[in-house]
């Protein structure tokens, strides 16, 4: 059984995300998303931060620098057009 996932595994190993690339990228393809609202920043986006404890915030703000890194998030300014 061990075997088998394994050889399932390594048969898709394309479709994991690595080091190298970042996931959900496409190589050689471009893809435009268009946002479906008339002001990317609704009110419901304007509020507090939800409370979480030291730890989690850390976890949450090394996770947010890793996705900015591998660049599937990128810092937005409150007025800017995304």
């Amino acid at each position: 059984m061990k075997e088998k996932l394994i050889d399932l595994l390594f048969k898709y190993k394309n479709a994991f995300a690595t080091d190298k690339e970042p996931p959900g990228a496409i190589i050689g393809h471009e893809v435009d998303i268009v946002l479906n609202v008339e002001n990317p920043y609704p009110p419901l986006l304007r509020r507090p931060a939800y409370p979480a404890s030291p730890r989690a915030r850390e976890a949450l703000e090394e996770h947010i620098k890793e996705l900015m890194d591998l660049g599937v998030l990128r810092k937005v300014g409150h007025n800017e057009q995304v």
